[in-house]
C-alpha cells in the first residue's frame, strides 16, 4: 500500500512539473500575465488598447504555429518560419500599424522571449519575477 501511495505521489510530481513546463499552471497567474503584457506593449510600442488586443492575439496565433515547427529540419523550419513572420508582418499592417509601430512590437516580443529564455535557465518558467 504503501510502494502504491509513494507511486502516485511521484506521478502527481510528475505530471505537475510537466504541465507547468509546457506553460500550464494557474490560469489566473497567466490572464494576469497577459494583461501584464499588454500594458507594457500599449506602453512602449505607443497603441491603442484595441490596437493591443489585436497585436496579442495575432502573436499567440503565429506562437501557436511556431511551436508546431518542431518536429522539422534546420532547412524547412527557417523557411516556415520566415513564411509566418511575412505574414505576421500584414496582418500588423493590417491593424492599421506603423512601420515603426510594427518594428517596436517585434522588439518587445523579442525581449519578452528573451527573458522567458532566461528564467527557464534559471529554474523559473511560471513566469514569476
Amino acid at each position: 500500500m504503501k510502494k502504491l501511495i509513494v507511486l502516485l505521489l511521484f506521478f502527481v510530481a510528475v505530471t505537475t512539473v510537466k504541465v507547468q513546463a509546457q506553460g500550464g499552471g494557474d490560469p489566473a497567474a497567466r490572464e494576469a500575465r497577459m494583461k501584464e503584457m499588454k500594458a507594457q506593449l500599449i506602453e512602449k510600442a505607443k497603441i491603442t488598447d484595441v490596437q493591443a488586443d489585436k497585436v496579442m492575439e495575432i502573436y499567440n496565433g503565429a506562437r501557436e504555429q511556431r511551436m508546431g515547427l518542431r518536429d522539422l529540419n534546420e532547412a524547412d523550419r527557417a523557411k516556415k518560419m520566415e513564411e509566418i513572420n511575412a505574414d505576421l508582418s500584414k496582418k500588423y499592417k493590417a491593424i492599421p500599424l506603423t512601420e515603426d509601430q510594427i518594428k517596436t512590437v517585434n522588439e518587445f516580443f523579442e525581449e519578452q522571449r528573451k527573458q522567458m529564455q532566461q528564467q527557464r535557465q534559471n529554474g523559473g518558467g511560471n513566469g514569476n519575477k
